[in-house]
């Protein structure tokens, strides 16, 4: 159910951080008052309160892709984006429990890239989606060409870094390309890193094959996160000469990580939170159009068909090779605890608090007087979340 409230209010419920009784009061969008002098009773006793989660990695949901000419070919026509596609979108997140999110576009050609930025920019001020879209996230077209780094990219569309093009993208993004994930061994990526921090621009290293040295460089240039770290890589790479080892080893660098179960190993989710811990590590989706979707069986346009399990898994229906995501962000915050014995409120962090922190969205990912009122209410039993209430800017926007 989705239902847009007055900006004021109160919730009551267990705090996420430290599970005290609090009641939250918001006034006109904004945090103005945390009380933990209360007592909780009926369904309060077992409701959470936490911050919205914020993902950075949104590729599309229900049929809607930021990347293509608008809906994915399971429709029966298809046709440009819209801005109500991009608000199709917000709620479906709002119902996750996402408050915030970054619009992905990946490698496609000039005009389409050029296009899109410029609907998502056009909807990033509109009141339908309640500034829940600080930004747009550009993965690609600047990657590796080489299969296996280029992942699930058009080849056809992979191309070096070209500044002047960039400046359109983020001309028609109204500078509000937030993100750019760029491989830090083509032609032109340090001049290109450099730029992009210069502008304030976060630049992350994905999609790529780059040596010990090239990722150092795109560091001492600027570089500072690493995308779904353990995806985007060739499934064969020299046991120690390969692009994870030095992204690990380096503090200077945050990795994000798609942690739905299906996309790492237990094993390579644990090795990377000792090795980051909760400061360090983002959440994300990386959620395609097929999030939203029933279980089942989807054709693309390659004519292979793929499908969605239902427990969410989304892969080819021939090889079981995984085609993306379509776990909500929520679902990777309950994997990341059972798999790493890390508590609530790490987990929250890695998926609300440090992508605020690091793209400098101080209003948010933070319970605090004086924030944006983005909050989500939930049962937490056996490390499994149901979100019951989501609230964006003081106003209800997904109740159960």
């Amino acid at each position: 159910m989705h239902k847009i409230s007055d900006s004021s209010g109160q919730v009551v419920g267990i705090n996420y951080f430290d599970s005290s009784p609090v009641k939250i009061t918001y006034k006109n969008g904004f945090i103005t008052e945390i009380d933990r002098n209360v007592k909780l009773s009926g369904n309060t006793k077992s409701l959470f309160i936490a911050p919205g989660l914020i993902d950075i990695q949104i590729n599309g949901y229900s049929s809607i892709s930021f990347s293509l000419e608008g809906a994915n070919n399971n429709l029966p026509k298809s046709r440009g984006l819209s801005e109500d596609d991009v608000a199709k979108v917000t709620r479906g997140l709002w119902s996750n429990g996402v408050t915030s999110y970054f619009p992905t576009l990946t490698t496609n050609s000039h005009a389409l890239l050029l296009n899109n930025i410029s609907v998502i920019a056009g909807a990033i001020d509109s009141p339908a989606n309640l500034g829940s879209i600080p930004g747009i996230h550009l993965e690609g077209p600047y990657i590796s060409p080489v299969d296996g780094y280029r992942g699930a990219h058009p080849a056809e569309f992979v191309r070096p870094p070209d500044w002047n093009e960039f400046l359109e993208f983020y001309k028609a993004a109204h500078e509000k390309v937030l993100l750019i994930t760029i491989a830090p061994e083509v032609e032109g990526a340090i001049g290109f890193i450099k730029k992009s921090r210069e502008k304030g621009i976060v630049v992350s290293l994905g999609h790529h094959n780059g040596t010990a040295s090239e990722i150092k460089q795109a560091i001492d240039n600027g570089a500072n996160l690493s995308t779904h770290l353990g995806n985007g890589c060739a499934n064969l790479v020299h046991r120690h000469q390969n692009p994870i080892w030095p992204q690990l080893a380096d503090d200077r660098l945050m990795i994000s990580i798609i942690a739905d179960g299906f996309h790492l190993p237990p094993e390579i989710l644990q090795v990377f939170y000792k090795t980051k811990g909760a400061d360090k590590i983002i959440l994300t989706s990386d959620i395609t159009s097929y999030a939203g979707l029933p279980a089942g069986e989807y054709k693309i346009k390659s004519g292979e068909t793929i499908e969605k399990t239902p427990s969410g898994n989304l892969r080819f229906s021939l090889t079981g090779g995984l085609y993306g995501s379509a776990t909500p962000l929520f679902k990777g915050v309950t994997h990341i605890i059972k798999v790493t014995g890390c508590n609530l409120a790490q987990a929250i962090k890695m998926a609300s608090t440090n992508p605020a922190r690091l793209h400098n969205l101080n209003d948010r990912g933070i319970l605090e007087p004086g924030k944006r009122a983005d909050m989500i209410l939930f049962t937490f039993e056996n490390s499994d979340i149901e979100i019951k209430q989501t609230i964006v800017k003081g106003q209800t926007v997904f109740q159960q």
